[in-house]
Formats: C-alpha cells, sequence, structure tokens
C-alpha cells in the first residue's frame, strides 16, 4: 500500500481486493528472501501486520452483522 488508509474506512470488496494483492506481493518477498534477498524483509513483516489488521475488520464486521441478524 502507498498510503496507509484507514482500513476502517474501506468497504468489504476493497478489503478483500487489497488482501488479494497483498498475497501476491508476500509470495514475491518470500521467494526473494529464500533466494537471499534479505531487504524485503521489513516490508514483509509490516504486510503481514496490514493483512491481519484486515482480516481482523472483515471479521469484526462478518460478527457485528451476524449479532445483528439473530437479534
Amino acid at each position: 500500500m502507498a498510503q496507509k488508509l484507514k482500513v476502517q474506512d474501506l468497504d468489504d470488496k476493497e478489503i478483500e481486493h487489497q488482501l488479494r494483492e497483498m498475497d501476491e506481493q508476500l509470495f514475491r518477498l518470500k521467494f526473494q528472501m529464500s533466494m537471499g534477498q534479505m531487504e524485503g524483509l521489513k516490508k514483509a513483516r509490516s504486510m503481514r501486520k496490514d493483512r491481519a489488521r484486515m482480516l481482523t475488520v472483515l471479521r469484526e464486521r462478518a460478527l457485528a452483522a451476524q449479532a445483528g441478524g439473530n437479534k
């Protein structure tokens, strides 16, 4: 992500789109690191944290929708 976006401000489809892009980038970074190029280590760590934040927001929204439907 070029700029830091508030994950909560994004809709579900945009978060899922960014997650797919991150998965591709992480795959490439892991491949580069396995070949001995370590300059992507910090980027990979921050991408994993961003990915976890996005997944957390999606899960919170799903639980809130489920709780709203049960009432």
